[in-house]
């Protein structure tokens, strides 16, 4: 596995400003595997005057030229998917068939769908004697998680190299290596010197500098609510634009017709794709009263179907979490849901039998989950279902509206238009209506404490776009 011991600033590979290390660990065994460089404020003064000096020409460059490089971005991205899915099974555990499906392909096609908004969108457009013309924001910080590296990398690289940005990206300390292969793949396909620029760190080294840097002209995160907090405040004195992917505690509404037989295997394996490590996950199930004991008997069934286990492993559908944070912080809300008087209908605390090493969470339903509960209320970003009964669909919708957060929402039921009508009072930015997977054609953000930007297809370009408006354009 190689290092991440270097930073991609200008076009080259150099050396960091500081010492300064961390290890990267493989989650399913917890021992290193590899080592990142912590960078500093020093380092992303490099990188954002890198950024800087190659904005004037590169914001000038053509749409057909933009096309171009990311058509060559992701014939480049394509040769290199296998090595990618290799770094994702190291450092985040991912197992072998996630890797090299979901999460190589999304990255892909981020880019691709990049490819189809550049070509489609209206960059100027006359009303009367007024022209309104869209031109790149400038300088951009993109801070990105480990959870879906090269979908959440793409997302903010792609719609940024669109619109005639320039970048700084740090990447997550803990999933680092991916990012690298992606700094290669776009200096492969000729992104332009300063165009992309990588510095790996911390958020406390290099997210407080990149995110305050009075030359960087937006931010793009994606993370967890409290640190989002975090980058607007530290972006507030410099009133630079922030679009924020933030958390998620999303409701999954099972209305009384719809087939329990088919929905509660097809969700659970939703929610647990990426061992339950995405902010959209729908992990609050709410059931009607009158079907909790059948439900509960078929998501027993469907999560103890589940095989955990190492990445390389055949057959393995769940891998480990990313850290021994993300553990600790899983058992806590466990434990916290049967102080409170919930019942752990399978899974609960622990690791998996067999596993007494690496991150791994055993597969968990928890019933008798009310509202109020921690568990209901905080993000757990692990293989673990909550149940809450309703009596009407009033009520469900009440439950699922009952948080801070406004991500993502889920319907089933038999009637799609009852379905439709469910989706149409979610307070959340998407709702998927029985069993619909995300469309990258559509928009990835949320209300709420859920941030406060737009990603994917145009809706990800307009983010790194300033509108001008030139009056008199033409005469009157």
């Amino acid at each position: 596995m190689k290092d991440a011991d270097r930073f991609y600033i200008g076009g080259e590979w150099v050396n960091p400003a500081s010492t300064a290390t961390a290890e990267v660990l493989d989650p399913s065994t917890e021992q290193p595997i590899a080592t990142v460089a912590l960078g500093g404020a020093e380092d992303v003064d490099r990188a954002v005057a890198a950024a800087r000096a190659a904005f004037p020409s590169y914001s000038q460059t053509s749409v057909a030229e933009r096309v171009q490089l990311l058509e060559r971005i992701v014939e480049v991205y394509q040769a290199r998917q296998e090595e990618i899915a290799a770094a994702l099974m190291a450092e985040m555990g991912a197992p072998a068939s996630l890797a090299r499906t979901a999460q190589v392909g999304a990255g892909l096609g981020q880019f691709v769908y990049a490819i189809d908004a550049l070509k489609n969108f209206r960059f100027e457009e006359q009303r009367g004697s007024t022209q309104i013309i869209h031109e790149p924001i400038g300088v951009c910080g993109l801070i990105t998680p480990w959870n879906w590296p090269p979908l959440l990398i793409a997302a903010k690289v792609a719609p940024a190299l669109a619109a005639g940005c320039t970048m700084v990206l740090k990447p997550s300390e803990l999933a680092p290596i991916n990012a690298v292969i992606i700094a290669e793949i776009l200096h492969e396909a000729g992104v332009p010197a300063g165009v992309f620029n990588l510095v790996h760190g911390d958020g406390p080294g290099v997210g407080t500098a990149l995110t305050s840097h009075p030359d960087v002209d937006m931010v793009s995160f994606t993370g967890s609510t409290r640190a989002g907090v975090e980058v607007a405040r530290n972006a507030a004195p410099t009133v630079k634009r922030v679009a924020q992917e933030l958390g998620g505690k999303s409701a999954n509404i099972m209305l009384d017709d719809a087939d329990f037989a088919t929905v509660v295997p097809r969700d659970m394996g939703d929610v647990f794709a990426n061992s339950g490590q995405s902010c959209n996950a729908g992990t609050r199930w709410l059931v009607p009263e009158a079907r909790l004991a059948e439900v509960l008997e078929l998501a027993r069934a469907a999560a103890e179907s589940f095989v955990v286990g190492h990445p390389e492993q055949e057959g393995v559908q769940l891998g480990p979490l990313v850290s021994q944070a993300a553990y600790d912080k899983v058992q806590r809300l466990i434990r916290s849901a049967v102080d409170a008087g919930a019942t752990v209908v399978t899974g609960g605390l622990g690791r998996p039998e067999g596993l007494d090493r690496g991150y791994f969470v055993r597969p968990t339903v928890i019933s008798g989950v009310t509202n109020d509960m921690q568990i209901a209320r905080e993000e757990i970003f692990g293989p673990v279902i909550t149940v809450t009964t309703y009596s009407d669909v009033d009520e469900a919708v009440a439950i699922a509206n009952d948080t801070v957060y406004g991500l993502a929402g889920f319907v089933s039921s038999a009637d799609l238009d009852k379905a439709r009508a469910v989706a149409r009072r979610l307070r959340t930015g998407m709702v998927h209506v029985n069993g619909a997977g995300l469309d990258f054609a559509g928009a990835f953000g949320g209300y709420k404490q859920s941030g406060n930007g737009r990603e994917y297809a145009d809706f990800g370009l307009r983010e790194y776009l300033e509108i001008k408006t030139v009056f008199g354009y033409t005469p009157s």
